[in-house]
């Protein structure tokens, strides 16, 4: 598993002791995804960790276009974009013979493609096809479970789709197109709805990739990220819109995460599963003139790899401790063609201790719970101390991995940065091991005395990876 590192002199922070107002962290799960908590770090690195591919299940995850995974009580559920083979008119976005697909799994491991026999493709009504007859919408109709509580049943599930226009739109006088809402009280059956973000003109082009949705509870709107192009260096990129109803948005603004020159193609931005107030997304990085190129257009020569970025509900930019490759494409060469690497909608728990992410091409990549960036100590003793925290609960919970010979322990200073008695690094109980939730443990107990005023955390760590906290 290769691993990048930001070296800790890098790193500006104030110091320990400045006036920094207290960030209020409840008890929510707090990653090492940005800096917002961390207030300096010495002999300490963010490590960003590349998810590992799979082997193939017997039944394995169905490859196709934009795919959306959900878990929806004790079932995942996929669906993607495929196209009939027999189709023999003109292929653009949103083209007549482009299908939507549906899978389910009771493991996410596993895929089940049930037979709808809804519509001929490939001269059968063997298929799991729910949805065709339907262009530009079927390109990139994108799904989620809608959990705002209140929710009609009949809109349980919803969706976003659309493409801002179609070939012979000009010739036919037809403006460019807009961002359509989508219900369903199973995600099966789909109705199309409001008309709900409409094209703007100094976008040049918009919608004609994934476009995704979500009820946030951290921000209590509805969001939509979506597909733009930047003002400087005409950049494929992505906007944001809200609605407190899902009729109702927001004006859309750019939001241009782009590195100099750089393509984002879609972001697969989402509440992360276990911290909903954190938005993790992985981009899909669009490079020119590399790779190698389809054989229906020989132009085509691009390459793509796939990126980590995060977000903060309520934050107008996303942060990027890393700007490398998460997924790069590797070893296998049709990875390398033209548009080959996408992320799945959805970062899921398949297992107590593991994460999932699924391939555009039908490949599962897993990864530690909480283990896309951690802060990393090596043999050298090193330290991270946070800004002033507030809290709630009894006791911190962390999730860490030592070697046999590393440790990792926390001391818990007054805002101005002096130690607290009974919960000083000599009053601390150093652990070791590998863990997702180890409780740590003081001389003085439980952490009752301090909860709910101004606190830092001081962790001391030797050969540890700290993935994240929480306060319970």
């Amino acid at each position: 598993m290769k691993r990048f590192l930001v070296p800790a002199f890098l790193i500006l922070f104030s110091a320990a002791g400045s006036a920094v107002e207290p960030v209020d962290i409840g008890s929510r799960l707090e990653l090492f995804v940005d800096r917002l908590l961390v207030d300096r770090m010495e002999g300490v690195e963010f490590r960003m960790h590349q998810p590992v591919k799979t082997p193939p299940s017997d039944a394995p995850f169905p490859s196709g276009f934009y795919a959306t995974v959900i878990k929806d009580g004790d079932k995942f559920r996929a669906w993607y974009r495929g196209r009939d083979p027999d189709y023999g008119g003109p292929t653009f976005n949103g083209h007549p013979g482009e299908c939507l697909h549906y899978a389910e799994s009771a493991d996410g491991v596993n895929w089940d493609r049930p037979n709808f026999g809804r519509y001929v493709v490939g001269g059968t009504r063997d298929n799991n096809v729910i949805l065709r007859d339907l262009p530009p919408f079927v390109h990139n109709l994108c799904p989620f479970l809608d959990d705002r509580p209140g929710v009609p049943a009949d809109e349980r599930y919803k969706a976003v789709a659309g493409c801002a226009s179609m070939p012979d739109d000009k010739e036919r006088g037809i403006p460019k197109r807009s961002l359509f809402a989508f219900v369903s009280a199973d995600g099966i059956d789909w109705e199309q709805r409001n008309e709900i973000i409409p094209f703007r003109n100094e976008w040049r082009h918009a919608f004609d990739s994934s476009n995704l949705a979500f009820w946030s509870e951290a921000e209590g709107l509805y969001l939509c990220y979506f597909r733009t192009w930047t003002k400087e260096g005409n950049l494929r990129s992505v906007s944001r819109s809200t609605s407190p109803d899902f009729v109702t948005w927001s004006d859309p603004v750019a939001l241009d995460p782009n590195l100099p020159g750089e393509h984002l193609y879609t972001t697969n931005t989402h509440p992360y599963v276990r911290a909903p107030h954190i938005y993790i997304a992985l981009p899909t990085r669009f490079v020119r003139n590399r790779g190698n190129a389809p054989t229906y257009n020989r132009k085509e020569s691009n390459s793509t790899d796939i990126l980590f970025m995060s977000k903060r509900a309520g934050s107008a930019h996303y942060d990027r401790l890393f700007t490398e490759a998460f997924i790069p494409p590797g070893r296998d060469p049709d990875l390398w063609g033209n548009r080959a690497n996408y992320a799945a909608q959805n970062v899921l728990l398949t297992a107590p201790d593991e994460l999932s992410i699924y391939h555009k091409s039908g490949d599962r990549y897993v990864l530690r719970v909480d283990g896309f960036i951690s802060a990393r100590a090596g043999s050298p003793e090193g330290e991270l101390v946070t800004h002033p925290l507030i809290f709630e609960g009894r006791e911190l919970v962390l999730n860490f991995s030592t070697s046999a010979a590393g440790r990792i322990a926390v001391e818990l200073l007054t805002a101005d940065g002096d130690p607290l008695p009974g919960y000083s690094l000599a009053d601390a109980q150093a652990e070791y091991g590998d863990f997702i939730d180890k409780a740590m443990e003081w001389k003085s107990g439980d952490l009752s005395a301090v909860a709910g005023r101004p606190v830092r955390l001081r962790f001391v760590m030797q050969e540890c990876d700290l993935y994240s906290f929480r306060f319970r």
